[in-house]
């Protein structure tokens, strides 16, 4: 984990931390000109509770670094449409008390304040930014701990699952061998069955015309019956 040294020394740790701005209105709030974007030198310095002077010895020293992260110099035409662009945003009282810079205007983002934060040795303000952003890193990395823990559980289980069903694939094999026997016994019986009913149908017909045959028979045999009955003599 790193400390709070190597962070001040540090400049691929401070670019790991940058986009963390949300600390520091979590340790003090943090006053934006009115676009909600930039901040002014002396707010910087009000909320470090240090000297513009202080502010501005920390960019000569880390100038690059200050305007990868945001840190602008405005002048001339910018610097007026910046100052248009701001009143219009200031409303009344506000508008008439906004301080227009005469000649350059340094601006600052969140991301620029939160380099500061991590280069500025003396303040108590930025050591207190630097002890939220070591202490969240532990914090994550607990976390990281805690869930590759929570993996490694879940893998072990899944492992034993795989040895599971690697058991189960020759008794599933021979349920698939007994269940395809039974499909061909069923077919066999089906077929069966299907010639029974062709043959039921037969003899029902053959009935049919045996008891038409009876029935002719039972009439003949009346028949016959009446011719032989003897005649009565008067």
């Amino acid at each position: 984990m790193p400390t709070e040294v190597a962070l001040l020394e540090s400049r691929a740790l401070r670019v790991e931390q940058m986009g963390r701005v949300d600390v520091l209105d979590k340790v003090k709030s943090l006053v934006m000109l009115p676009d909600g974007i930039h901040i002014r030198t002396e707010d910087v310095a009000r909320y470090f509770e240090v000297s513009t002077e202080v502010i501005k010895k920390v960019i000569q020293r880390h100038r690059e670094e200050m305007e990868e992260n945001g840190l602008t110099l405005l002048r001339g035409t910018e610097l007026r449409n910046f100052h248009r662009d701001m009143m219009s945003l200031w409303k009344g009282e506000e508008a008439e008390s906004y301080p227009q810079a005469a000649a350059r205007l340094t601006l600052y983002t969140r991301r620029t304040v939160l380099n500061v934060a991590m280069l500025h040795r003396d303040s108590d303000i930025a050591r207190c930014v630097r002890t939220y952003l070591l202490d969240a890193e532990q914090d994550l990395r607990a976390g990281h701990a805690s869930l590759e823990h929570r993996l490694t559980r879940v893998e072990s289980c899944l492992a034993g699952v795989g040895i599971a069903l690697q058991e189960l694939g020759p008794v599933l094999n021979r349920m698939s061998h007994r269940l395809d026997s039974l499909d061909r016994r069923l077919d066999a019986t089906h077929q069966v069955v299907g010639a029974m009913s062709v043959r039921l149908g037969h003899m029902s017909e053959d009935i049919v015309r045996i008891d038409g045959r009876m029935d002719d028979l039972v009439r003949d045999l009346k028949d016959l019956s009446r011719r032989n009955r003897p005649r009565r003599s008067c």
